[in-house]
């Protein structure tokens, strides 16, 4: 989606404002470990500051599709970002044009986890001779090494 900037740069109006709702295609995501991205809202302005400087400022939310790192089913993770500061900071486009959506993907790809779940009863993934355990439960156990632990002071 490109945004006409040319109003902004003749002076004719002050600011753009942005208000929308935007679907990303599969393009942008198949590398990543997005499954699905749509339904993106985008609230925001774009000011003309100085005769070679426009200053954007937008608030971007929504939910991505990502396989959960534990189940491996595909769940929501819902994401907001904000995006400030000089246009050139973010576009090597001095045209009277602006591709949003080059902008909000290079935004949002920095908002994937690492890992994200949503299992909360750890106890459904077991198998012969292993179960999952939580952080706090793997502390509480009994660990193997403990004795040698005592020794160095570590426990």
């Amino acid at each position: 989606m490109n945004i006409d900037l040319s109003l902004l740069h003749s002076n004719t109006i002050s600011e753009v404002k942005i208000d929308e709702v935007l679907n990303f295609p599969s393009e942008y995501f198949e590398n990543t470990e997005i499954k699905k991205l749509d339904k993106v809202r985008v609230y925001g302005t774009i000011k003309r500051m100085t005769d070679t400087d426009d200053e954007i400022s937008l608030d971007v939310s929504g939910a991505m599709t990502l396989l959960d790192s534990i189940s491996l089913e595909e769940v929501d993770y819902p994401f907001s970002t904000k995006i400030e500061g000089n246009l050139s900071d973010f576009s090597r486009n001095f045209e009277n044009t602006l591709d949003i959506m080059e902008l909000l993907w290079e935004n949002i790809v920095l908002e994937i986890p690492l890992k994200f779940t949503k299992v909360l009863d750890l106890s459904k993934f077991h198998g012969d001779g292993w179960n999952l355990v939580s952080e706090e439960d793997a502390t509480k156990s009994n660990n193997p090494f403990s004795e040698l632990l005592k020794d160095f002071g570590e426990e």
